[in-house]
């Protein structure tokens, strides 16, 4: 059996002047077995006023929210100039060079998706997702926001998006936390 634990789904769209991260709850070992169906993968950090969400290895990727939030801190909420730090710090250090997982980061104003190689990304359309089925929910989100974006608020988009990634992808369940923004 391989041993290797898939995780997860991380959608997050700004939309509307407002926010919104969402993420499934599926924890999946191997390829047969589902170990975990409510993990929290999308999470408040530095005060409430940061929303994360990771995919990888949870192990790894509570790793990362510590070092994160510990990023924040020591620039007062800057979340750019935190992110920035911790992209050096991860692609730089013997130990969190070998973390496999990556992160989106959101706050009132910006949306960043984070990984291990150094790269900082800021979506052109406000739209990023991340994970075994991130491809399925930015699908699904970039036509909502583009074609439905009038009618649907950001916490609407993020909800379905994941929905749509939870009825294709495998490793993606439909227990889904959203935590919103305001911008």
């Amino acid at each position: 059996m391989d041993s290797q634990f898939h995780a997860t789904t991380i959608f997050a769209v700004r939309h509307k002047g407002k926010g919104a991260i969402a993420g499934d709850g599926q924890v999946t070992f191997g390829n047969a077995m589902v170990m975990k169906h409510g993990a929290k993968k999308v999470r408040r950090l530095y005060r409430g006023k940061v929303a994360a969400g990771f995919a990888g290895s949870v192990a790894d990727a509570i790793t990362l929210f510590e070092k994160f939030e510990g990023k924040l801190e020591e620039h007062s909420g800057n979340l750019q100039r935190a992110a920035v730090e911790l992209a050096k710090e991860w692609r730089s250090d013997r130990v969190l060079r070998r973390l496999e997982a990556m992160m989106i980061v959101m706050d009132a104003q910006h949306l960043l998706l984070i990984s291990g190689n150094g790269e900082i990304i800021e979506p052109d359309d406000g739209v990023l997702a991340i994970g075994s089925g991130g491809s399925f929910a930015l699908s699904a989100g970039r036509a909502l926001k583009r074609y439905a974006g009038d009618h649907m608020e950001a916490k609407e988009i993020a909800l379905a998006a994941m929905k749509m990634a939870a009825e294709i992808c495998v490793y993606t369940n439909d227990n889904i936390i959203v935590e919103e923004m305001e911008g």
